[in-house]
């Protein structure tokens, strides 16, 4: 469902959040396209897997997406967890801007001036997310591009 004037990235992360929240929250905030960046969407928390957030928010309007090519690797988590954050900040740069994971995130910047798509994660504090990254870059691609960070 595209919403006229609503164009922009939006930051969320589903800790802490009823899936009726996040879906009332990305809804207020005229969401176009969930984009998960979980390297596996799958959780313990229900209605937080793939299939369930694609049928909750596809009964709305948003769209649902899984972007396996922006999840974070087990061995790059600690820093994020533990600190120091910038390590791992560093580190998925580079996996990041590596081949065709560079190509898609070029694409998804070109989109963002058409959509407003959320950028989800389980963590709800995108400092210390890999999610941010993944921002900057399209900010960084796109500098005049609107951000929303949804804490």
């Amino acid at each position: 469902m595209r919403r006229e004037g609503t164009a922009g990235l939006v930051s969320v992360g589903y800790g802490g959040r009823r899936l009726s929240a996040l879906v009332e929250l990305l809804t207020t905030q005229n969401v176009d396209v969930l984009l998960d960046v979980r390297l596996k969407p799958v959780s313990a928390i229900p209605g937080f897997s793939g299939a369930s957030l694609r049928r909750s928010l596809g009964a709305v309007g948003i769209e649902y997406r899984h972007a396996v090519e922006r999840g974070n690797p087990p061995e790059n988590r600690a820093p994020f967890r533990d600190g120091p954050v910038e390590t791992g900040r560093k580190t998925f740069r580079r996996i990041l801007n590596k081949g065709a994971a560079r190509g898609r995130l070029t694409d998804l910047a070109l989109e963002l001036t058409e959509r407003r798509v959320a950028v989800l994660c389980a963590e709800r504090d995108h400092e210390r997310c890999h999610r941010q990254v993944i921002i900057e870059e399209l900010l960084a691609l796109h500098p005049g591009l609107a951000l929303t960070v949804l804490g």
